[in-house]
């Protein structure tokens, strides 16, 4: 027995999910905005600086590496939030925190945009505001994503989390797409580096827009209707409930190898860092392609979101797609390091796109349906060190190895290395293999008697 399928966007059908994901898609479109301006931004800065010099060979092994340490600005106030965010989302209002971190994110993005307009911005400035911004995040997201089970019935929740990710890929294309035009709004040498003043009123321009973004979030979650309390209230902040958390993250052996599995997977195929090279020097498209080729990840991943929302049953051997499709996420990528071609390049990473959307929801829905309310928070937050640290982690190793090797043999090397590992998850984790619908059943009765 499987199951019963749900109505097609059920979980839209619920006033509160439907207002936060609203308003969760116009910040995010400006969240994306914001991180690929940054990117092109100190890409610019550091171009400038290093071409004037010492010429282009050291200027592009300067550029990778002031691209990776992005990743380490955003990944150390992670590592050191997470967890303290994960209790808050427990012992706290999940709503109202929410809407404490969204207003200090739209101070931080105002902040760069002055510094922008001001021409005061300068590369170790972008990356502080860069580590707040990333701790800011690290306290909202568990209580962001152990909120949806709050506002929609257990039976639509695989489809809230579909429908979060389609929401976050349709605004991974709107934003990149809009910094693209932005920046390259009446270019005429594509590989030229941008003049400092247009540079400086084009990005401190997305900056105010994501500002603005966040506003329009805290909104939606100021009218939404639950108002529900904490969901361990007497768990506080110490010691004893971060101990709880770990220990039932870990001790859930399925939890844990899907999380392994996101860090893998995104430490050593986390390519999009190096757009801003892939686009200049290998494709040579400049800005407004990279904006293009920036969209290429989130259409191939709203394609498999849209397709996975839609369905109205839901996948039953979860454990065999998921890795089936992390492994097509590390091909594509293997495949994206080896294109010259700009539409190969497209359509490689479209692919990757896809395969870490499939895997996304499928992860998320294991996640929440095998861990009670109020352990979700501490749960979130463990898993945000892996998926969230996976991935800037990664920056810094591609821009490392991007600097010695070429971003090329970065690219190729990392993708190659997540189809070696998904195979050896698939080995170590059986349980989390052979996992089908029948076994979030089975989690189900168990978490509710």
């Amino acid at each position: 027995m499987t199951i019963q399928p749900a109505p097609r966007l059920a979980a839209l059908r619920h006033h509160d999910f439907r207002l936060i994901w609203t308003g969760e898609m116009v910040s995010t479109v400006g969240s994306q905005m914001q991180l690929f301006a940054i990117d092109w931004h100190v890409f610019q800065l550091l171009r400038g600086q290093t071409v004037s010099a010492f010429g282009d060979s050291v200027s592009l092994s300067a550029e990778a590496l002031g691209l990776g340490l992005l990743g380490l600005a955003r990944v150390i106030p992670i590592i050191l939030f997470a967890l303290v965010g994960g209790m808050l989302a427990d012992a706290r209002d999940r709503r109202k925190l929410m809407i404490v971190t969204r207003i200090v994110a739209a101070v931080l993005a105002l902040a760069l945009a002055l510094l922008a307009f001001s021409g005061q911005a300068t590369v170790g400035l972008i990356y502080a505001i860069t580590a707040l911004a990333a701790g800011v995040g690290a306290l909202d997201t568990p209580a962001r994503q152990s909120l949806v089970p709050n506002l929609v019935p257990r039976e639509h929740l695989a489809n809230a989390v579909s429908l979060n990710t389609l929401m976050w890929q349709i605004g991974t294309i709107v934003g990149p797409a809009l910094t693209g035009i932005i920046l390259g709004a009446g270019a005429t040498n594509e590989t030229a580096s941008m003049d400092i003043t247009t540079l400086n009123t084009r990005v401190g321009l997305v900056y105010a827009v994501n500002a603005a973004s966040f506003l329009v979030a805290v909104v939606a979650l100021s009218l939404i209707h639950y108002r529900g309390g904490a969901a361990n209230a007497n768990g506080g902040i110490g010691w004893k409930p971060l101990v709880e958390g770990l220990r039932f993250t870990y001790g859930q052996r399925i939890i844990w190898g899907t999380m392994l599995l996101d860090f893998f997977a995104t430490f050593f195929s986390s390519a999009r860092t190096m757009l801003p090279i892939v686009a200049t020097h290998i494709l040579g498209v400049g800005a407004a392609g990279y904006g293009l080729l920036a969209t290429a990840q989130p259409v191939g991943s709203v394609l498999a979101g849209a397709f996975v929302a839609l369905r109205k049953q839901e996948i039953y051997h979860q454990g065999r797609v998921l890795l089936i499709s992390v492994a097509i996420y590390g091909l594509a990528t293997a495949l994206f390091g080896l294109s010259t071609v700009f539409a190969l390049s497209y359509l490689f990473f479209a692919l990757t796109g896809a395969g870490d959307t499939v895997s996304t929801v499928i992860r998320g829905t294991i996640r929440q349906i095998m861990t009670p309310d109020h352990l979700r928070g501490r749960m979130t937050s463990v898993n945000m060190m892996f998926f969230m640290g996976g991935p800037q982690l990664g920056e810094l190793e591609a821009g490392v190895v991007g600097a010695l090797f070429g971003v090329p043999f970065a690219i190729v090397s990392g993708g190659l290395a997540t189809v070696l590992l998904t195979g050896w998850i698939a080995w170590r984790y059986p349980r989390l293999r052979d996992y089908t619908s029948d076994t979030a059943r089975d989690a189900v009765k168990q978490i509710s008697t």
